[in-house]
């Protein structure tokens, strides 16, 4: 695997204990759980930034700043959940800014390693509000590992404690193998695709704005459905295959989109043509590598189709 840095944030810490229940804190929970996921990861070889190391205070925007500066690939923060009334709710639940793209792949594998370690699984929940999930620019996760001021999920908690660790790490390891795709090692990958054009924002697609692509059983320009074709025959060298994940209006769309894909690896780029702002991703001689990205980029909640030169 390439070398990958993770930044793990400690949530809350120092004057801000965060929820508390009888004599539980969640910021020492959160401490001590960060300590013994990063310990895994290193073992694991994954570079590891943390983000609150001691029991200190740092405001969600240092945090986020702290990660971009440090370059980190992803940011996972880990905290307790709590409720109005003491076990009222049970279970884990992963926040994200919006559930698209490989943060969103990353919190459903993190969820289920936390349910085979003992807790209810609820999910995966939008929330573009919260600063460290908004201004990171990198995929962001806040796990909620379970509530803090529910006397079941804190037996878990204790008893299944470095199981709870460990499913966390395996959780972000599936994802990071998922994605381990060397473009260099695909002979055919081409370089020189069009610089993108400065923008700012996550993507939030306005489903309204956006030009639907046609049936994935044909692509324009070919006269049978593309999954029937032979692609190691189908190597014309003026060819160039390239996976389209949207078309837009309004250039502001089109740019919140590229910014996601940019933040999720993909070597995206955008181009206006025929009235439309379209956003695309890779440029392949060989039909088959447009194929497999096409694959992965529908692995992570896009919808896609295949175009040509």
């Amino acid at each position: 695997m390439s070398e990958i840095t993770i930044a793990l944030d400690s949530g809350h810490g120092g004057s801000d204990s965060g929820a508390v229940y009888k004599s539980r804190k969640e910021k020492d929970d959160t401490l001590r759980l960060t300590r013994a996921v990063g310990q895994i990861l290193e073992n694991s070889g994954i570079n590891v930034y943390y983000v609150r190391e001691d029991d200190e205070y740092e405001t969600p925007f240092k945090k986020a700043t702290d990660a971009n500066n440090a370059g980190a690939d992803y940011f996972v923060s880990i905290h307790r959940n709590s409720s109005e009334r003491p076990n009222q709710y049970n279970g884990v639940e992963t926040l994200v800014y919006n559930d698209s793209g490989i943060k969103a792949v990353l919190a459903r594998n993190i969820n289920e390693e936390l349910e085979k370690a003992g807790f209810k699984n609820l999910g995966v929940t939008e929330r573009p509000n919260l600063v460290v999930l908004k201004r990171t620019k990198m995929p962001a996760v806040l796990i909620e590992a379970g509530f803090i001021n529910d006397d079941e999920d804190n037996r878990i908690f204790d008893e299944n404690f470095n199981k709870i660790a460990q499913a966390i790490a395996d959780g972000i390891l599936k994802t990071l193998y998922a994605q381990d795709i060397n473009f260099n090692e695909i002979p055919d990958y081409v370089q020189n695709m069009p610089e993108p054009e400065a923008f700012n924002g996550a993507y939030q697609g306005n489903a309204q704005d956006t030009t639907l692509p046609p049936s994935p059983a044909t692509r324009p320009g070919m006269n049978v459905p593309y999954r029937m074709q032979n692609p190691m025959e189908d190597n014309d060298p003026e060819k160039l295959y390239r996976v389209q994940v949207g078309s837009f209006r309004d250039k502001s769309n089109a740019e919140r989109m590229l910014n996601s894909l940019l933040m999720e690896g993909f070597p995206a780029f955008m181009i206006y043509e025929d009235g439309l702002y379209k956003v695309q991703v890779g440029a392949f001689r060989y039909l088959s590598n447009a194929i497999k990205m096409e694959r992965r980029l529908r692995c992570f909640r896009y919808s896609t189709f295949i175009v040509y030169n």
